[in-house]
């Protein structure tokens, strides 16, 4: 971890009040903000760009959008809640009677306290966002509409950042960033990548390469996807998108890659099958699907395949403040995505060391384990239950490491030894680096 902790409830704070579209001035002026803790490069791509099948929208800019009745009274106000107008509306002005308004109003009668977030990007349509209960209180009145957005060719901008490691086989880490004011959905996954970074640049020998990308969620990593080369495409062994990391589920809950899917795993499929079914009360797994998800479906998608699962923990669509006004910061919780991203460290670690076998140093017979305090000193019918001098639990830790050390031949990863002895890859890895740390055994490159 660094020295000095990073703010995450400011950087909250700071994020939360802006008004974010797939282009604009919303998604620049958060990528500026988040770029004071990890030093982003930005690429930029012209709007009319065609990006694979795709073509980028123009940038949008929400100035004000109001709604008042004959009175003159302001019914709605999006300088209250961003969320009042349809993101990427059109630009209207003019008089309605409340039939025709209510063609151009969204709400979500199952949730009557909340304001919805809609979107239209691909679509020119305007509208304006309100809970229910409030769409029931308009009278049969005239109302005028003052949408006032701004649409302009400008560029979709994302952010890069890379952090070299031993090796040029590069873990991804992506999330977006293109909704307006909602927490668990949208500021939670770059909370914990801010963490993440903060946490992986600090650290000495880092095995691999990481590459952290965050941008409007879809449209922003097809064109990444678009613009990066084939040849760094290919480097990618493994990585995770970040979304909805915060909530009240304490679970870290991973949506398997494609590959998976499709029935060829890859090697962080079997980590997060393998955490899921060892570790059930801290980790859970979703199987694959292109109906619905992040940005997963694009890094999956299957001209690119990449090895990406997808990190959450109060999973979208699986709670009543998804998409509305609800997903406040009270009910995200810092200290939830804090725990969340702690988590992500600790998996990352883990997975770091599967890119070495487990060799033993020893050329012949087994190692002497008593002269390096690894066995008991003395055979007696007492010492059955000591797995060394000071350990006395049945032999349950000595056994376990001797079935390790006859597994530590060069061809197995910690992983594989995990999963050959149906214990926790946490539990190996404390004890093979405790044989590393005695010199009994070695991590060897693959």
């Amino acid at each position: 971890m660094s020295k000095k902790n990073i703010d995450l409830s400011k950087l909250f704070d700071d994020l939360f009040p802006i008004c974010r579209s797939i282009c604009g001035e919303g998604i620049n002026q958060s990528l500026k903000i988040i770029s004071k803790f990890m030093p982003f490069k930005i690429n930029s791509v012209a709007s009319g760009s065609e990006v694979f099948d795709w073509i980028i929208p123009k940038e949008w800019k929400l100035n004000r959008a109001t709604l008042k009745d004959s009175n003159g009274k302001i019914v709605i106000d999006s300088n209250i809640n961003n969320l009042h107008v349809l993101n990427f509306s059109e630009p209207f002005s003019g008089q309605l009677d409340l039939s025709d308004l209510k063609k151009n109003l969204y709400s979500i009668p199952e949730i009557p306290e909340a304001i919805p977030y809609v979107t239209s990007y691909y679509k020119e349509r305007w509208g304006f966002c309100l809970s229910d209960n409030d769409k029931q209180k308009l009278k049969d009145d005239t109302y005028s509409i003052d949408i006032n957005v701004e649409k302009k060719d400008g560029f979709l901008n994302y952010g890069i950042c890379d952090l070299p490691g031993k090796t040029e086989d590069i873990f991804l880490i992506s999330t977006y960033l293109c909704h307006p004011s909602m927490a668990n959905n949208e500021l939670s996954g770059p909370l914990a990548m801010v963490k993440l970074y903060d946490y992986l640049k600090n650290k000495k020998n880092r095995e691999y390469s990481y590459k952290f990308i965050i941008c409007p969620e879809t449209i922003g990593s097809i064109a990444y996807l678009f613009q990066e080369k084939k040849k760094t495409l290919k480097k990618v062994i493994g990585g995770m998108v970040l979304t909805c990391l915060g909530g009240p589920e304490g679970k870290i809950s991973f949506k398997l890659s494609r590959r998976d899917w499709v029935n060829s795993p890859s090697k962080i499929d079997l980590y997060a099958r393998h955490l899921s079914k060892f570790l059930p009360n801290i980790y859970s797994i979703r199987e694959f699907t292109p109906t619905g998800g992040s940005d997963e479906r694009q890094y999956c998608s299957p001209k690119i395949n990449l090895p990406i699962i997808q990190a959450s923990k109060t999973v979208y669509g699986e709670y009543k403040e998804y998409h509305n006004s609800l997903d406040t910061k009270e009910f995200m919780r810092i200290k939830s995505v804090e725990e969340s991203a702690d988590s992500l460290i600790e998996f990352i670690e883990c997975f770091e060391m599967l890119k070495y076998k487990v060799n033993s140093n020893i050329e012949g017979g087994e190692p002497m384990l008593s002269k390096r305090n690894l066995y008991p000193s003395i055979m007696s019918p007492e010492s059955q239950f000591l797995s060394n001098d000071k350990n006395i639990d049945g032999r349950n830790y000595l056994n376990l490491m001797l079935k390790v050390l006859s597994l530590c031949d060069g061809t197995k990863d910690i992983l594989e030894v995990a999963e050959k002895l149906s214990t926790s890859i946490f539990v190996i890895k404390k004890l093979i680096l405790e044989l590393v740390e005695s010199q009994v055994v070695f991590f060897e490159t693959k």
